[in-house]
């Protein structure tokens, strides 16, 4: 662990000179990236000149033990205790700051919700699961865009896809992915009688288009009239787009906008953050990542949270968490899950640090 802190003040003061230097003062772009670099070594910097500080201070105090004056020895026990609690802090501290970020972390995320077994019982949970993650957005002030909607009969979702943009939106929603569960009785249930249903829900890293840049010869792009549930048209005009990526052959349909511009600009959102997610997994697959968070794989057919109606309970299956009010939780408050999901994925991560040889 100490080399690798090295290496890391060691490039930390690289930077500084950098960007100090005359020839990199024109290159706005890459000082900003250097900037970038800078802010974010700093506090691991800052922790790792306080830890050794403190080291040298110990050492120093632990010479004064052996004092002929008694009561200078037992000063210096005193401070020793204080000091190693402080170091072992510290080290603690710098352990956390040395676990690899996910790079998707900062981005913007894509959600897709999509109704699953259960008929229009599965539309309606899509719906509430939509909503919770909408009112979520709210609570941490992020900016919330419905990009596509398909309405059951129900009034529930068969599918809603929505643009979350705001300030570390994708390292709280990304082990959401996979299938939630729901049991509960339905209100169009005249016998009372318990049904289990489910949804998937979908979260992905946003792109930009310099990062995943989309040849027009690969797209073949269909414009149609769009309609409303049960199919009755709700424009008169060819606004509706989808667009078909044909080296991957994935399918982005796009309607809820009058203007056939912005459906297609909202289309091609959705796509480019659907192939990013598939380049990161064939990346992840050549280096042969074969780790799994214990968390969970984030892969669609995975079944990681179970809402239980009768008795007001949410089990997230991952980590055998419980959580009660289930009301609450589907009105926002979804920290009481999403905490205990990071907490343990930091957990994981640290853990690997030790066996990987990094100490």
């Amino acid at each position: 662990m100490i080399d690798r802190l090295a290496e890391l003040e060691a490039r930390y003061e690289e930077i500084g000179r950098e960007m100090a230097s005359p020839e990199r003062s024109s290159d706005h772009a890459a000082i900003a990236d250097l900037g970038r670099e800078l802010a974010r070594l700093e506090p691991i910097v800052a922790a790792l000149r306080e830890w050794r500080g403190v080291r040298e201070e110990l050492e120093r105090t632990r010479a004064m033990a052996d004092d002929p004056d008694e009561e200078m020895r037992t000063m210096a026990r005193e401070e020793i205790t204080r000091l190693s609690s402080r170091e072992a802090g510290l080290e603690a501290a710098l352990r956390v700051q040395l676990v690899p970020r996910d790079p998707n972390d900062d981005r913007d995320v894509i959600v897709e919700v999509r109704a699953g077994a259960g008929g229009d019982e599965a539309s309606l949970f899509a719906a509430d699961l939509y909503r919770m993650y909408a009112r979520y957005a709210e609570r941490r002030r992020w900016k919330v865009e419905i990009l596509s909607t398909s309405e059951s009969g129900s009034g529930g979702f068969k599918e809603i896809i929505a643009e979350l943009r705001g300030s570390g939106v994708y390292s709280r929603l990304k082990f959401e992915s996979g299938v939630h569960r729901v049991q509960r009785v339905p209100v169009t249930e005249a016998s009372g009688r318990l049904h289990t249903s489910t949804a998937t829900v979908s979260v992905l890293p946003e792109a930009d288009e310099v990062e995943i840049q989309i040849d027009e010869k690969d797209l073949r792009v269909d414009v149609y009239r769009s309609s409303g549930p049960g199919g009755q048209s709700v424009n008169t005009t060819d606004s509706a787009v989808r667009i078909t990526h044909l080296p991957t052959g994935l399918v982005v349909a796009i309607q809820d906008e009058k203007s056939q511009h912005k459906n297609r600009a909202k289309a091609l959102s959705v796509l480019r953050a659907r192939l990013l997610e598939a380049e990161q997994a064939r990346q992840a697959a050549e280096r042969g990542d074969e780790r799994r968070s214990q968390v969970g794989s984030g892969e669609r057919s995975e079944k990681i949270r179970t809402y239980n109606f009768p008795d007001d309970r949410v089990t997230d299956h991952r980590i055998g968490l419980t959580v009660h009010n289930l009301p609450g939780l589907l009105e926002g408050d979804l920290d009481r899950v999403v905490e205990p999901l990071m907490e343990a994925d930091q957990a994981r991560r640290l853990g690997e640090l030790g066996t990987d040889g990094t100490d």
